[in-house]
């Protein structure tokens, strides 16, 4: 791990904090407030969706995050946690569970920053049951045709700057592709973010039966 790495997994929380502050946590809880049966969350990070999951419909937690760094300061929340979850090292595009053996897999801002976005998203559908749900908030290409200009413009210089994230991924279209049934979404903003990030949408895909 690069020393940006572990620099970026230490600061990741404060750098965060004023767009938490500023709504992002109240998009995160009403997004997990759908999660139920077991659960598994693609790069959670530092665990800043713990605390927002339904005890009483959560069976089980699993996270997922690849970066060591991350982990470090990911276990101990999980462990003290409710529901109490497990922290697993393990990349998005290769997840260590079996087919079928998940009712929602969760997403929020970490598709952005996997290196393989089709191999993710294939993954995610492999792991959930039939009739399963992706629940994703996910900061995405603007509609606007001139802001996704220059999203374009910036993304080598953000994708270094973020840690990998890219700032100009049509997230919706690639879940799609990835046959997922698009049940609901919600374009909004990322609150006291930079612009190029700003666009913004949460919702839930269904893997078909």
């Amino acid at each position: 791990m690069s020393l940006y790495g572990r620099l970026f997994a230490r600061l990741y929380d404060r750098g965060i904090a004023a767009s938490e502050r500023a709504g992002l946590t109240e998009q995160r809880a009403a997004l997990l407030a759908d999660a139920s049966g077991r659960v598994l969350e693609l790069g959670a990070g530092t665990g800043l969706n713990l605390g927002h999951y339904p005890a009483g419909a959560v069976r089980e937690l699993v996270l997922t995050e690849p970066e060591m760094p991350m982990l470090r300061r990911l276990e101990p929340r999980a462990a003290s946690a409710t529901p109490r979850a497990t922290a697993v090292r393990a990349q998005a595009e290769q997840l260590p569970f079996d087919d079928a053996s998940f009712e929602t897999v969760v997403s929020t801002l970490t598709l952005c920053t996997v290196d393989d976005l089709p191999a993710a998203l294939t993954e995610a559908r492999r792991v959930l049951v039939p009739g399963g749900r992706l629940l994703f908030l996910e900061h995405v290409r603007a509609h606007d045709e001139s802001a996704a200009r220059r999203q374009d413009r910036f993304a080598p210089i953000w994708r270094r700057f973020g840690h990998g994230c890219h700032c100009n991924r049509d997230t919706l279209a690639a879940i799609t592709a990835a046959h997922f049934e698009v049940e609901r979404v919600e374009h909004g903003r990322f609150p006291k973010a930079p612009r190029i990030i700003e666009p913004l949408i949460s919702g839930a895909a269904v893997r078909p039966s």
